[in-house]
């Protein structure tokens, strides 16, 4: 049974392993770390706060032990609730592990704790002419733990993929103390099962990362960028659609509705002609010359889709410019509707239209605006339900929409999420997608980990639920 509360012995314990502010057991200076991006909350038994992996193992043989809950955590960019101590218990930052350990050129490896602020790695790498790809828009405050943790997306997955891409080798603790080392340095490996990959994406509920051994790139010589507006949202698909045909492998495509683009206007950033019915945004990158000769081809297999606008820029300040109206899109929302609630479906590519039509609809049937935005490039698609959570019936109509988006996802063959994941807002629909054979499995692999079920309890496919305060965040 899950404990209510910490014992005077627990407290001394966790004091005695996390000396000096390296545990947080007042309840007000906790609380900060109750919640994430998803805008829910709960309150931490305590907060703790490991330097080492020797140290992160014996906190999990104590929290074992003690039978403690244990939530993984760094900056708590989670849109669904991962990060929140839904059920009570030990919050365990890593924020203190943030050392880049090794960065080896003739390997294309590098070392990282799980702390490391991806956007901070990247910058590093860069002055070494190497690339670590996974872009999620969170990149320059989140970190390359949670990132594995979550196996984040981002826009540039359509060319170079996702977390799990890079991630070569990992370290983790598990309850009861034991340490895991799965991978390697080999960019090879099919020597036993892959338990890397089982970890990258299993959202901290099988142990705790310590260490990860990530595949770089060499960095591409040239990028650009296109930004291109039409008449109607059929119109941009098709042209998506022409620029595949025409051999244009881009690294990031994106795509924003008329209500995405009119927010980002009413917020200063209007690019776009005013009747503006989506747009979309290219990103290319490889050899000087190869990036100009695939935005001409690009330029002209969009051409017979007749864009109301087309913008090309090559140099970082101007790309800088074009990129603005992406960056700004979640935020500039708020302005159609103070709350929104945030989906991150994904279907296959090629349903895209019909996807954006029947979520359309799903707001349309609610009484409620829908805006349509992300990564067009690899079906991963942002629906924002936009509503004012003061009015009750508007709350029961977005509630009523998020259902009927994710099932218009799921009848498409399509998935509840493309890159956060289920955590606390979609944890409930896990059955939805998958059958009652694969969750069974799913949790029996969790028990071979985790075999009391403390690590992030009531998450992803774990079981338990718990209710918590708070609205759904944002994309």
């Amino acid at each position: 049974m899950i404990l209510s509360m910490l014992t005077d012995r627990q407290r001394e314990c966790l004091l005695s392993l996390f000396p000096d502010d390296g545990c947080v057991l007042d309840p007000e200076q906790a609380l900060a770390l109750g919640a994430d991006a998803s805008r829910r909350f709960a309150r931490p038994w305590a907060v703790v706060r490991p330097e080492t992996e020797e140290q992160t193992a014996e906190f999990l043989r104590f929290a074992q032990a003690e039978n403690l809950p244990v939530y993984p955590r760094a900056r708590g960019t989670s849109r669904v609730g991962g990060a929140v101590p839904a059920e009570g218990g030990v919050v365990v930052s890593m924020l203190r592990m943030d050392k880049i350990l090794d960065v080896d050129a003739a390997d294309f490896v590098a070392e990282v704790e799980p702390g490391v602020v991806t956007g901070a790695f990247q910058a590093t790498l860069r002055e070494k002419r190497l690339f670590y790809p996974p872009d999620p828009a969170s990149a320059g405050y989140s970190t390359i733990g949670g990132n594995a943790a979550t196996c984040a997306g981002g826009m540039r997955a359509v060319k170079y993929g996702v977390t799990r891409d890079y991630v070569l080798g990992l370290s983790a603790a598990l309850p009861g103390g034991r340490i895991i080392r799965a991978g390697g340095r080999c960019h090879k490996d099919v020597s036993g099962l892959d338990l890397t990959r089982l970890f990258v994406g299993s959202g901290g509920t099988l142990g705790i990362i310590t260490r990860l051994t990530l595949k770089l790139l060499p960095l591409p010589e040239a990028q650009a960028s296109l930004l291109c507006a039409f008449a109607s949202l059929e119109a941009a698909l098709d042209a998506a659609r022409a620029g595949f045909e025409a051999g244009i492998l881009p690294v990031s495509l994106e795509f924003l509705d008329a209500t995405a683009l009119g927010a980002v206007a009413d917020a200063g950033c209007a690019l776009c002609p005013q009747d503006s019915g989506a747009a979309l945004l290219y990103r290319l990158d490889g050899s000087a010359g190869a990036v100009l000769a695939d935005l001409d081809r690009l330029k002209a297999a969009l051409a017979p889709l007749k864009p109301l606008a087309l913008e090309t820029a090559a140099t970082p300040e101007a790309e800088e410019k074009l990129w603005e109206v992406r960056r700004t899109v979640s935020q500039a929302l708020h302005r159609v509707g103070p709350d929104k609630a945030a989906e991150d479906v994904a279907v296959p590519r090629g349903r895209i239209p019909a996807a954006v039509a029947a979520f359309r609809e799903a707001g349309r049937a609610n009484g409620l605006r829908v805006a349509c935005f992300g990564h067009l490039g690899d079906g991963n698609i942002h629906v924002n339900v936009l509503f004012d959570a003061r009015k009750p019936d508007e709350l029961r109509r977005a509630a009523s929409a998020k259902e009927a988006i994710l099932r218009a996802a799921l009848d498409l063959g399509g998935t509840l999420s493309g890159e956060h994941g289920l955590g606390l807002t979609k944890g409930a629909y896990l059955p939805w997608r998958h059958g009652p054979e694969e969750i069974a499995r799913m949790r029996g692999v969790k028990a071979v980990f985790d075999p009391q079920g403390i690590m992030n309890p009531g998450k992803e496919w774990g079981s338990g639920r718990a209710a918590c305060s708070g609205r759904e965040g944002t994309s």
